[in-house]
């Protein structure tokens, strides 16, 4: 199967190709007025494939970046009206959890995602060099008790005990390889912890 991996739930955003497991291209840029499509082209360029050859797209769905998770949303939507295709969404901790053990990490391990508004999403995975299971669901937390971890994760800079990881867009594509889990594009919504704040207008005044 043929997976296109669309990675922008952070400041640097990925794409991969892949045929099954097998990584064919990716590409990257921390440039976020580049649009998703161009970055698609080139990795597609790059993998010598056109897009009618795609089966799947895989997607991050946060949470992160909001614009970037809603891009990436809004273009796997357009693609499934144009070709048909199949959607599978995957978290944002598990690709960081899948971009971690690439990287060699193992055992009880800390993920944060900044939240904005002095917050972060807080998950703790357990990692092997096979296989990762969350311990801790994910949850937002303080900057108090963010800035206490030895965490890994993006954009957390602020964080003196944090270690920047970006999830990877080759790693969401073969996570998306061995599932078959798809959702319809209009039933996909971002991963969003909070409370939706929401007020109805009142009605209009008659003169």
């Amino acid at each position: 199967m043929k997976i296109l991996a669309l990675e922008f739930s952070s400041n640097q955003r990925g794409v991969a190709v892949s045929e099954d497991e097998n990584i064919l291209s990716t590409v990257n840029t921390d440039n976020l007025k580049t649009s998703p499509l161009s970055l698609i082209d080139d990795a597609l360029r790059k993998a010598c494939l056109d897009r009618t050859t795609i089966e799947i797209i895989t997607l991050s769905i946060g949470p992160g970046s909001y614009t970037g998770i809603r891009s990436a949303i809004a273009t796997a939507q357009g693609w499934e009206l144009a070709r048909n295709i199949k959607i599978l969404p995957i978290s944002s901790p598990e690709i960081l959890a899948a971009t971690a053990r690439f990287h060699g990490r193992t055992g009880k391990t800390d993920f944060v995602i900044n939240a904005q508004r002095q917050e972060y999403y807080h998950s703790i995975w357990d990692l092997t060099e096979t296989n990762q299971n969350e311990i801790t669901p994910l949850r937002i937390i303080g900057a108090i008790e963010a800035t206490k971890l030895s965490a890994f994760g993006p954009d957390i800079k602020d964080l003196p005990k944090a270690t920047q990881l970006y999830p990877a867009a080759a790693k969401l594509a073969q996570l998306a390889a061995s599932r078959t889990n798809f959702q319809l594009g209009e039933e996909i919504e971002p991963i969003y912890l909070r409370a939706t704040e929401f007020v109805k207008a009142p009605p209009p005044r008659r003169l």
